[in-house]
């Protein structure tokens, strides 16, 4: 009979939840790349799936742990086969990739930190840590390190360790957590427009979508990984991703009856090329041009 490890065993139970789950080795690190995908950074795009560099997500034909939080899965076929065995076996931790579940987590990393999520952040279920806490939000946003001493964001294109279920009454994603990121700086001068995105963000969600003939989990998970295409693009290309991206995501409605929350959903893309440095007004046309260039729109 074979044993299964005890890290193993964990990350099936979170699968089994919709969390998407992979091993971390000692020091709270993933295991490295394959060969093919190692070799593949140098050459052009990575040949078991074009993820090098953890730049996107989304299915791998890599049958490896490779590509760090992008390589994470609720597949138990892909956790449990032959070529994650040897990471289980060395597994030092387990993580999760926040955005994938839908979550929001709000790393804190020292009990200052703490205190001042105690006093400014609306009341969720909180992790203890080794150094701190993790408070999980329901919703799912840009990452960040560091946006304030001792606070990281950890939601889209991250991981983050698994310390256990916690304690406390999930709460959604609240606007004070998504204002820890927001730019309030101009857009750097080579972009020759000024970044004048709002604070407050329109967020996709059930009750603007009454007509929507897809599930909640399919629909975020289209736009979590749109958001992390445009969020991969800091330097240039954003504006082409953000209007594939909005392209992509309103075909998947065509045959909806309607309301499926577009609006939303358009302005979660907007915002995510804005945060980037695509000057808004070049996000909005991009975006708007994405959505129309697909013939039937249910708004």
């Amino acid at each position: 009979m074979t044993t299964v490890p005890g890290h193993l065993r964990t990350a099936l139970w979170l699968a089994e939840f919709g969390l998407p789950v992979l091993p971390l080795r000692e020091g709270k690190l993933p295991f490295g790349n394959c060969n093919a995908c190692t070799s593949s950074k140098a050459a052009g795009p990575c040949r078991c799936g074009d993820r090098p560099n953890m730049k996107a997500a989304g299915p791998c034909r890599c049958p490896a742990p490779c590509h760090g939080w992008a390589a994470a899965t609720t597949d138990p076929a892909v956790l449990t086969s032959r070529a994650w065995a040897r990471s289980w076996q060395q597994a030092g931790a387990v993580a999760y990739h926040p955005g994938g579940g839908d979550f929001t987590v709000v790393d804190l990393d020292n009990t200052d930190a703490v205190t001042w999520a105690r006093q400014t952040l609306p009341a969720t279920r909180t992790v203890p840590t080794t150094r701190g806490e993790h408070w999980i939000y329901r919703g799912a946003m840009q990452s960040a390190n560091g946006v304030r001493p001792g606070v990281d964001i950890k939601s889209v294109m991250v991981y983050a360790r698994w310390y256990g279920p916690g304690t406390g009454d999930m709460t959604t994603l609240p606007d004070a957590v998504r204002a820890l990121i927001v730019k309030e700086e101009t857009t750097p001068a080579l972009r020759g427009e000024v970044d004048s995105s709002s604070p407050t963000r329109a967020t996709w969600d059930r009750s603007v979508a009454t007509g929507c003939r897809h599930n909640d989990t399919f629909v975020r998970t289209g736009l979590t990984r749109g958001l992390a295409r445009i969020a991969a693009c800091p330097e240039e290309g954003a504006g082409s991703i953000a209007y594939g991206v909005a392209r992509f995501l309103a075909k998947q409605h065509t045959t909806c009856p309607g309301p499926c929350g577009l609006e939303a959903i358009e302005r979660q893309i907007i915002d995510a090329a804005v945060a980037v440095g695509v000057p808004e007004a070049y996000a909005t046309r991009a975006v708007t041009r994405g959505f129309n260039a697909v013939a039937v729109r249910a708004s």
